[in-house]
């Protein structure tokens, strides 16, 4: 199996493989290019989850979907999401203490709150493409897309800090990887759920979001990316095919 792939497993999953799997030495920069793969990896198990779940009832499709989407990440870009929203609440515009906070072990009231409605969103948007008949082929994607955002926000985005997951994995993102993802998500898109040709404008709405908020980006900003990038294509795919 590839370096590069067995690192973005390890950097984006909670799977771990042995040793002699990984080349001594290798960094974090080298699992980056293909986080989308990963993306395709994570999809086509949710697809597996909701189906199986499906056969007894939606919810439960949901509910088990939900399960995998969530551990299979070790709660990794929750956890960015909390971090971040802790962050946000706290600052006050601060950018000092805006690092400060998301640094911090603990969970706020922001990051709770945060977590709470990405859970509950996810559940139900996950149901509703259930009863809506949205092709799972279709959800394969949502993943992918979302962390096409990370390689685009790493390399558009100066890194918040010199030390955190950002600036260690920018070098791995090179302008061709990118355009090799977007073209083949756009392809499989096309053919699959042509409403998910719009992922582009979602994710490009999180840079902006961080560039004006933050002037920067961090391993805790892609995680969340990725959750509300994730959670903003299943609604736009329950919209679609409601």
């Amino acid at each position: 199996m590839s370096n590069g792939i067995v690192q973005a497993m390890q950097l984006l999953t909670c799977i771990r493989f042995p040793q002699r799997w990984r080349k001594e030495g290798a960094g974090l920069e080298e699992g980056m290019a293909y986080a989308p793969l990963v993306g395709l990896l994570i999809g086509a198990g949710l697809a597996l989850f909701l189906a199986a779940g499906a056969l007894i009832d939606v919810w439960l499709g949901a509910l088990s979907g939900l399960f995998f989407w969530l551990g299979i990440t070790g709660f990794l870009h929750a956890d960015g999401l909390a971090d971040l929203a802790d962050g946000l609440g706290a600052s006050h515009g601060d950018k000092d203490r805006l690092l400060e906070v998301m640094r911090e072990p603990h969970i706020g009231s922001f990051g709770v709150l945060a977590l709470a409605l990405l859970i509950s969103s996810k559940l139900i948007l996950l149901m509703l493409s259930l009863k809506a008949g949205v092709p799972l082929l279709a959800l394969v994607l949502v993943p992918a897309w979302a962390r096409l955002g990370s390689l685009i926000w790493l390399k558009s985005l100066s890194p918040l800090t010199g030390d955190g997951m950002a600036a260690a994995c920018r070098e791995g993102v090179s302008p061709e990887m990118m355009t090799f993802w977007v073209v083949a998500l756009s392809l499989l898109s096309f053919f699959l759920a042509p409403v998910l040709l719009l992922a582009p404008l979602l994710l490009l709405a999180w840079r902006y979001f961080l560039k004006l908020k933050l002037q920067g980006v961090s391993g805790d900003c892609i995680g969340a990316g990725i959750e509300i990038c994730e959670a903003g294509l299943l609604l736009l795919l329950v919209i679609i095919y409601a």
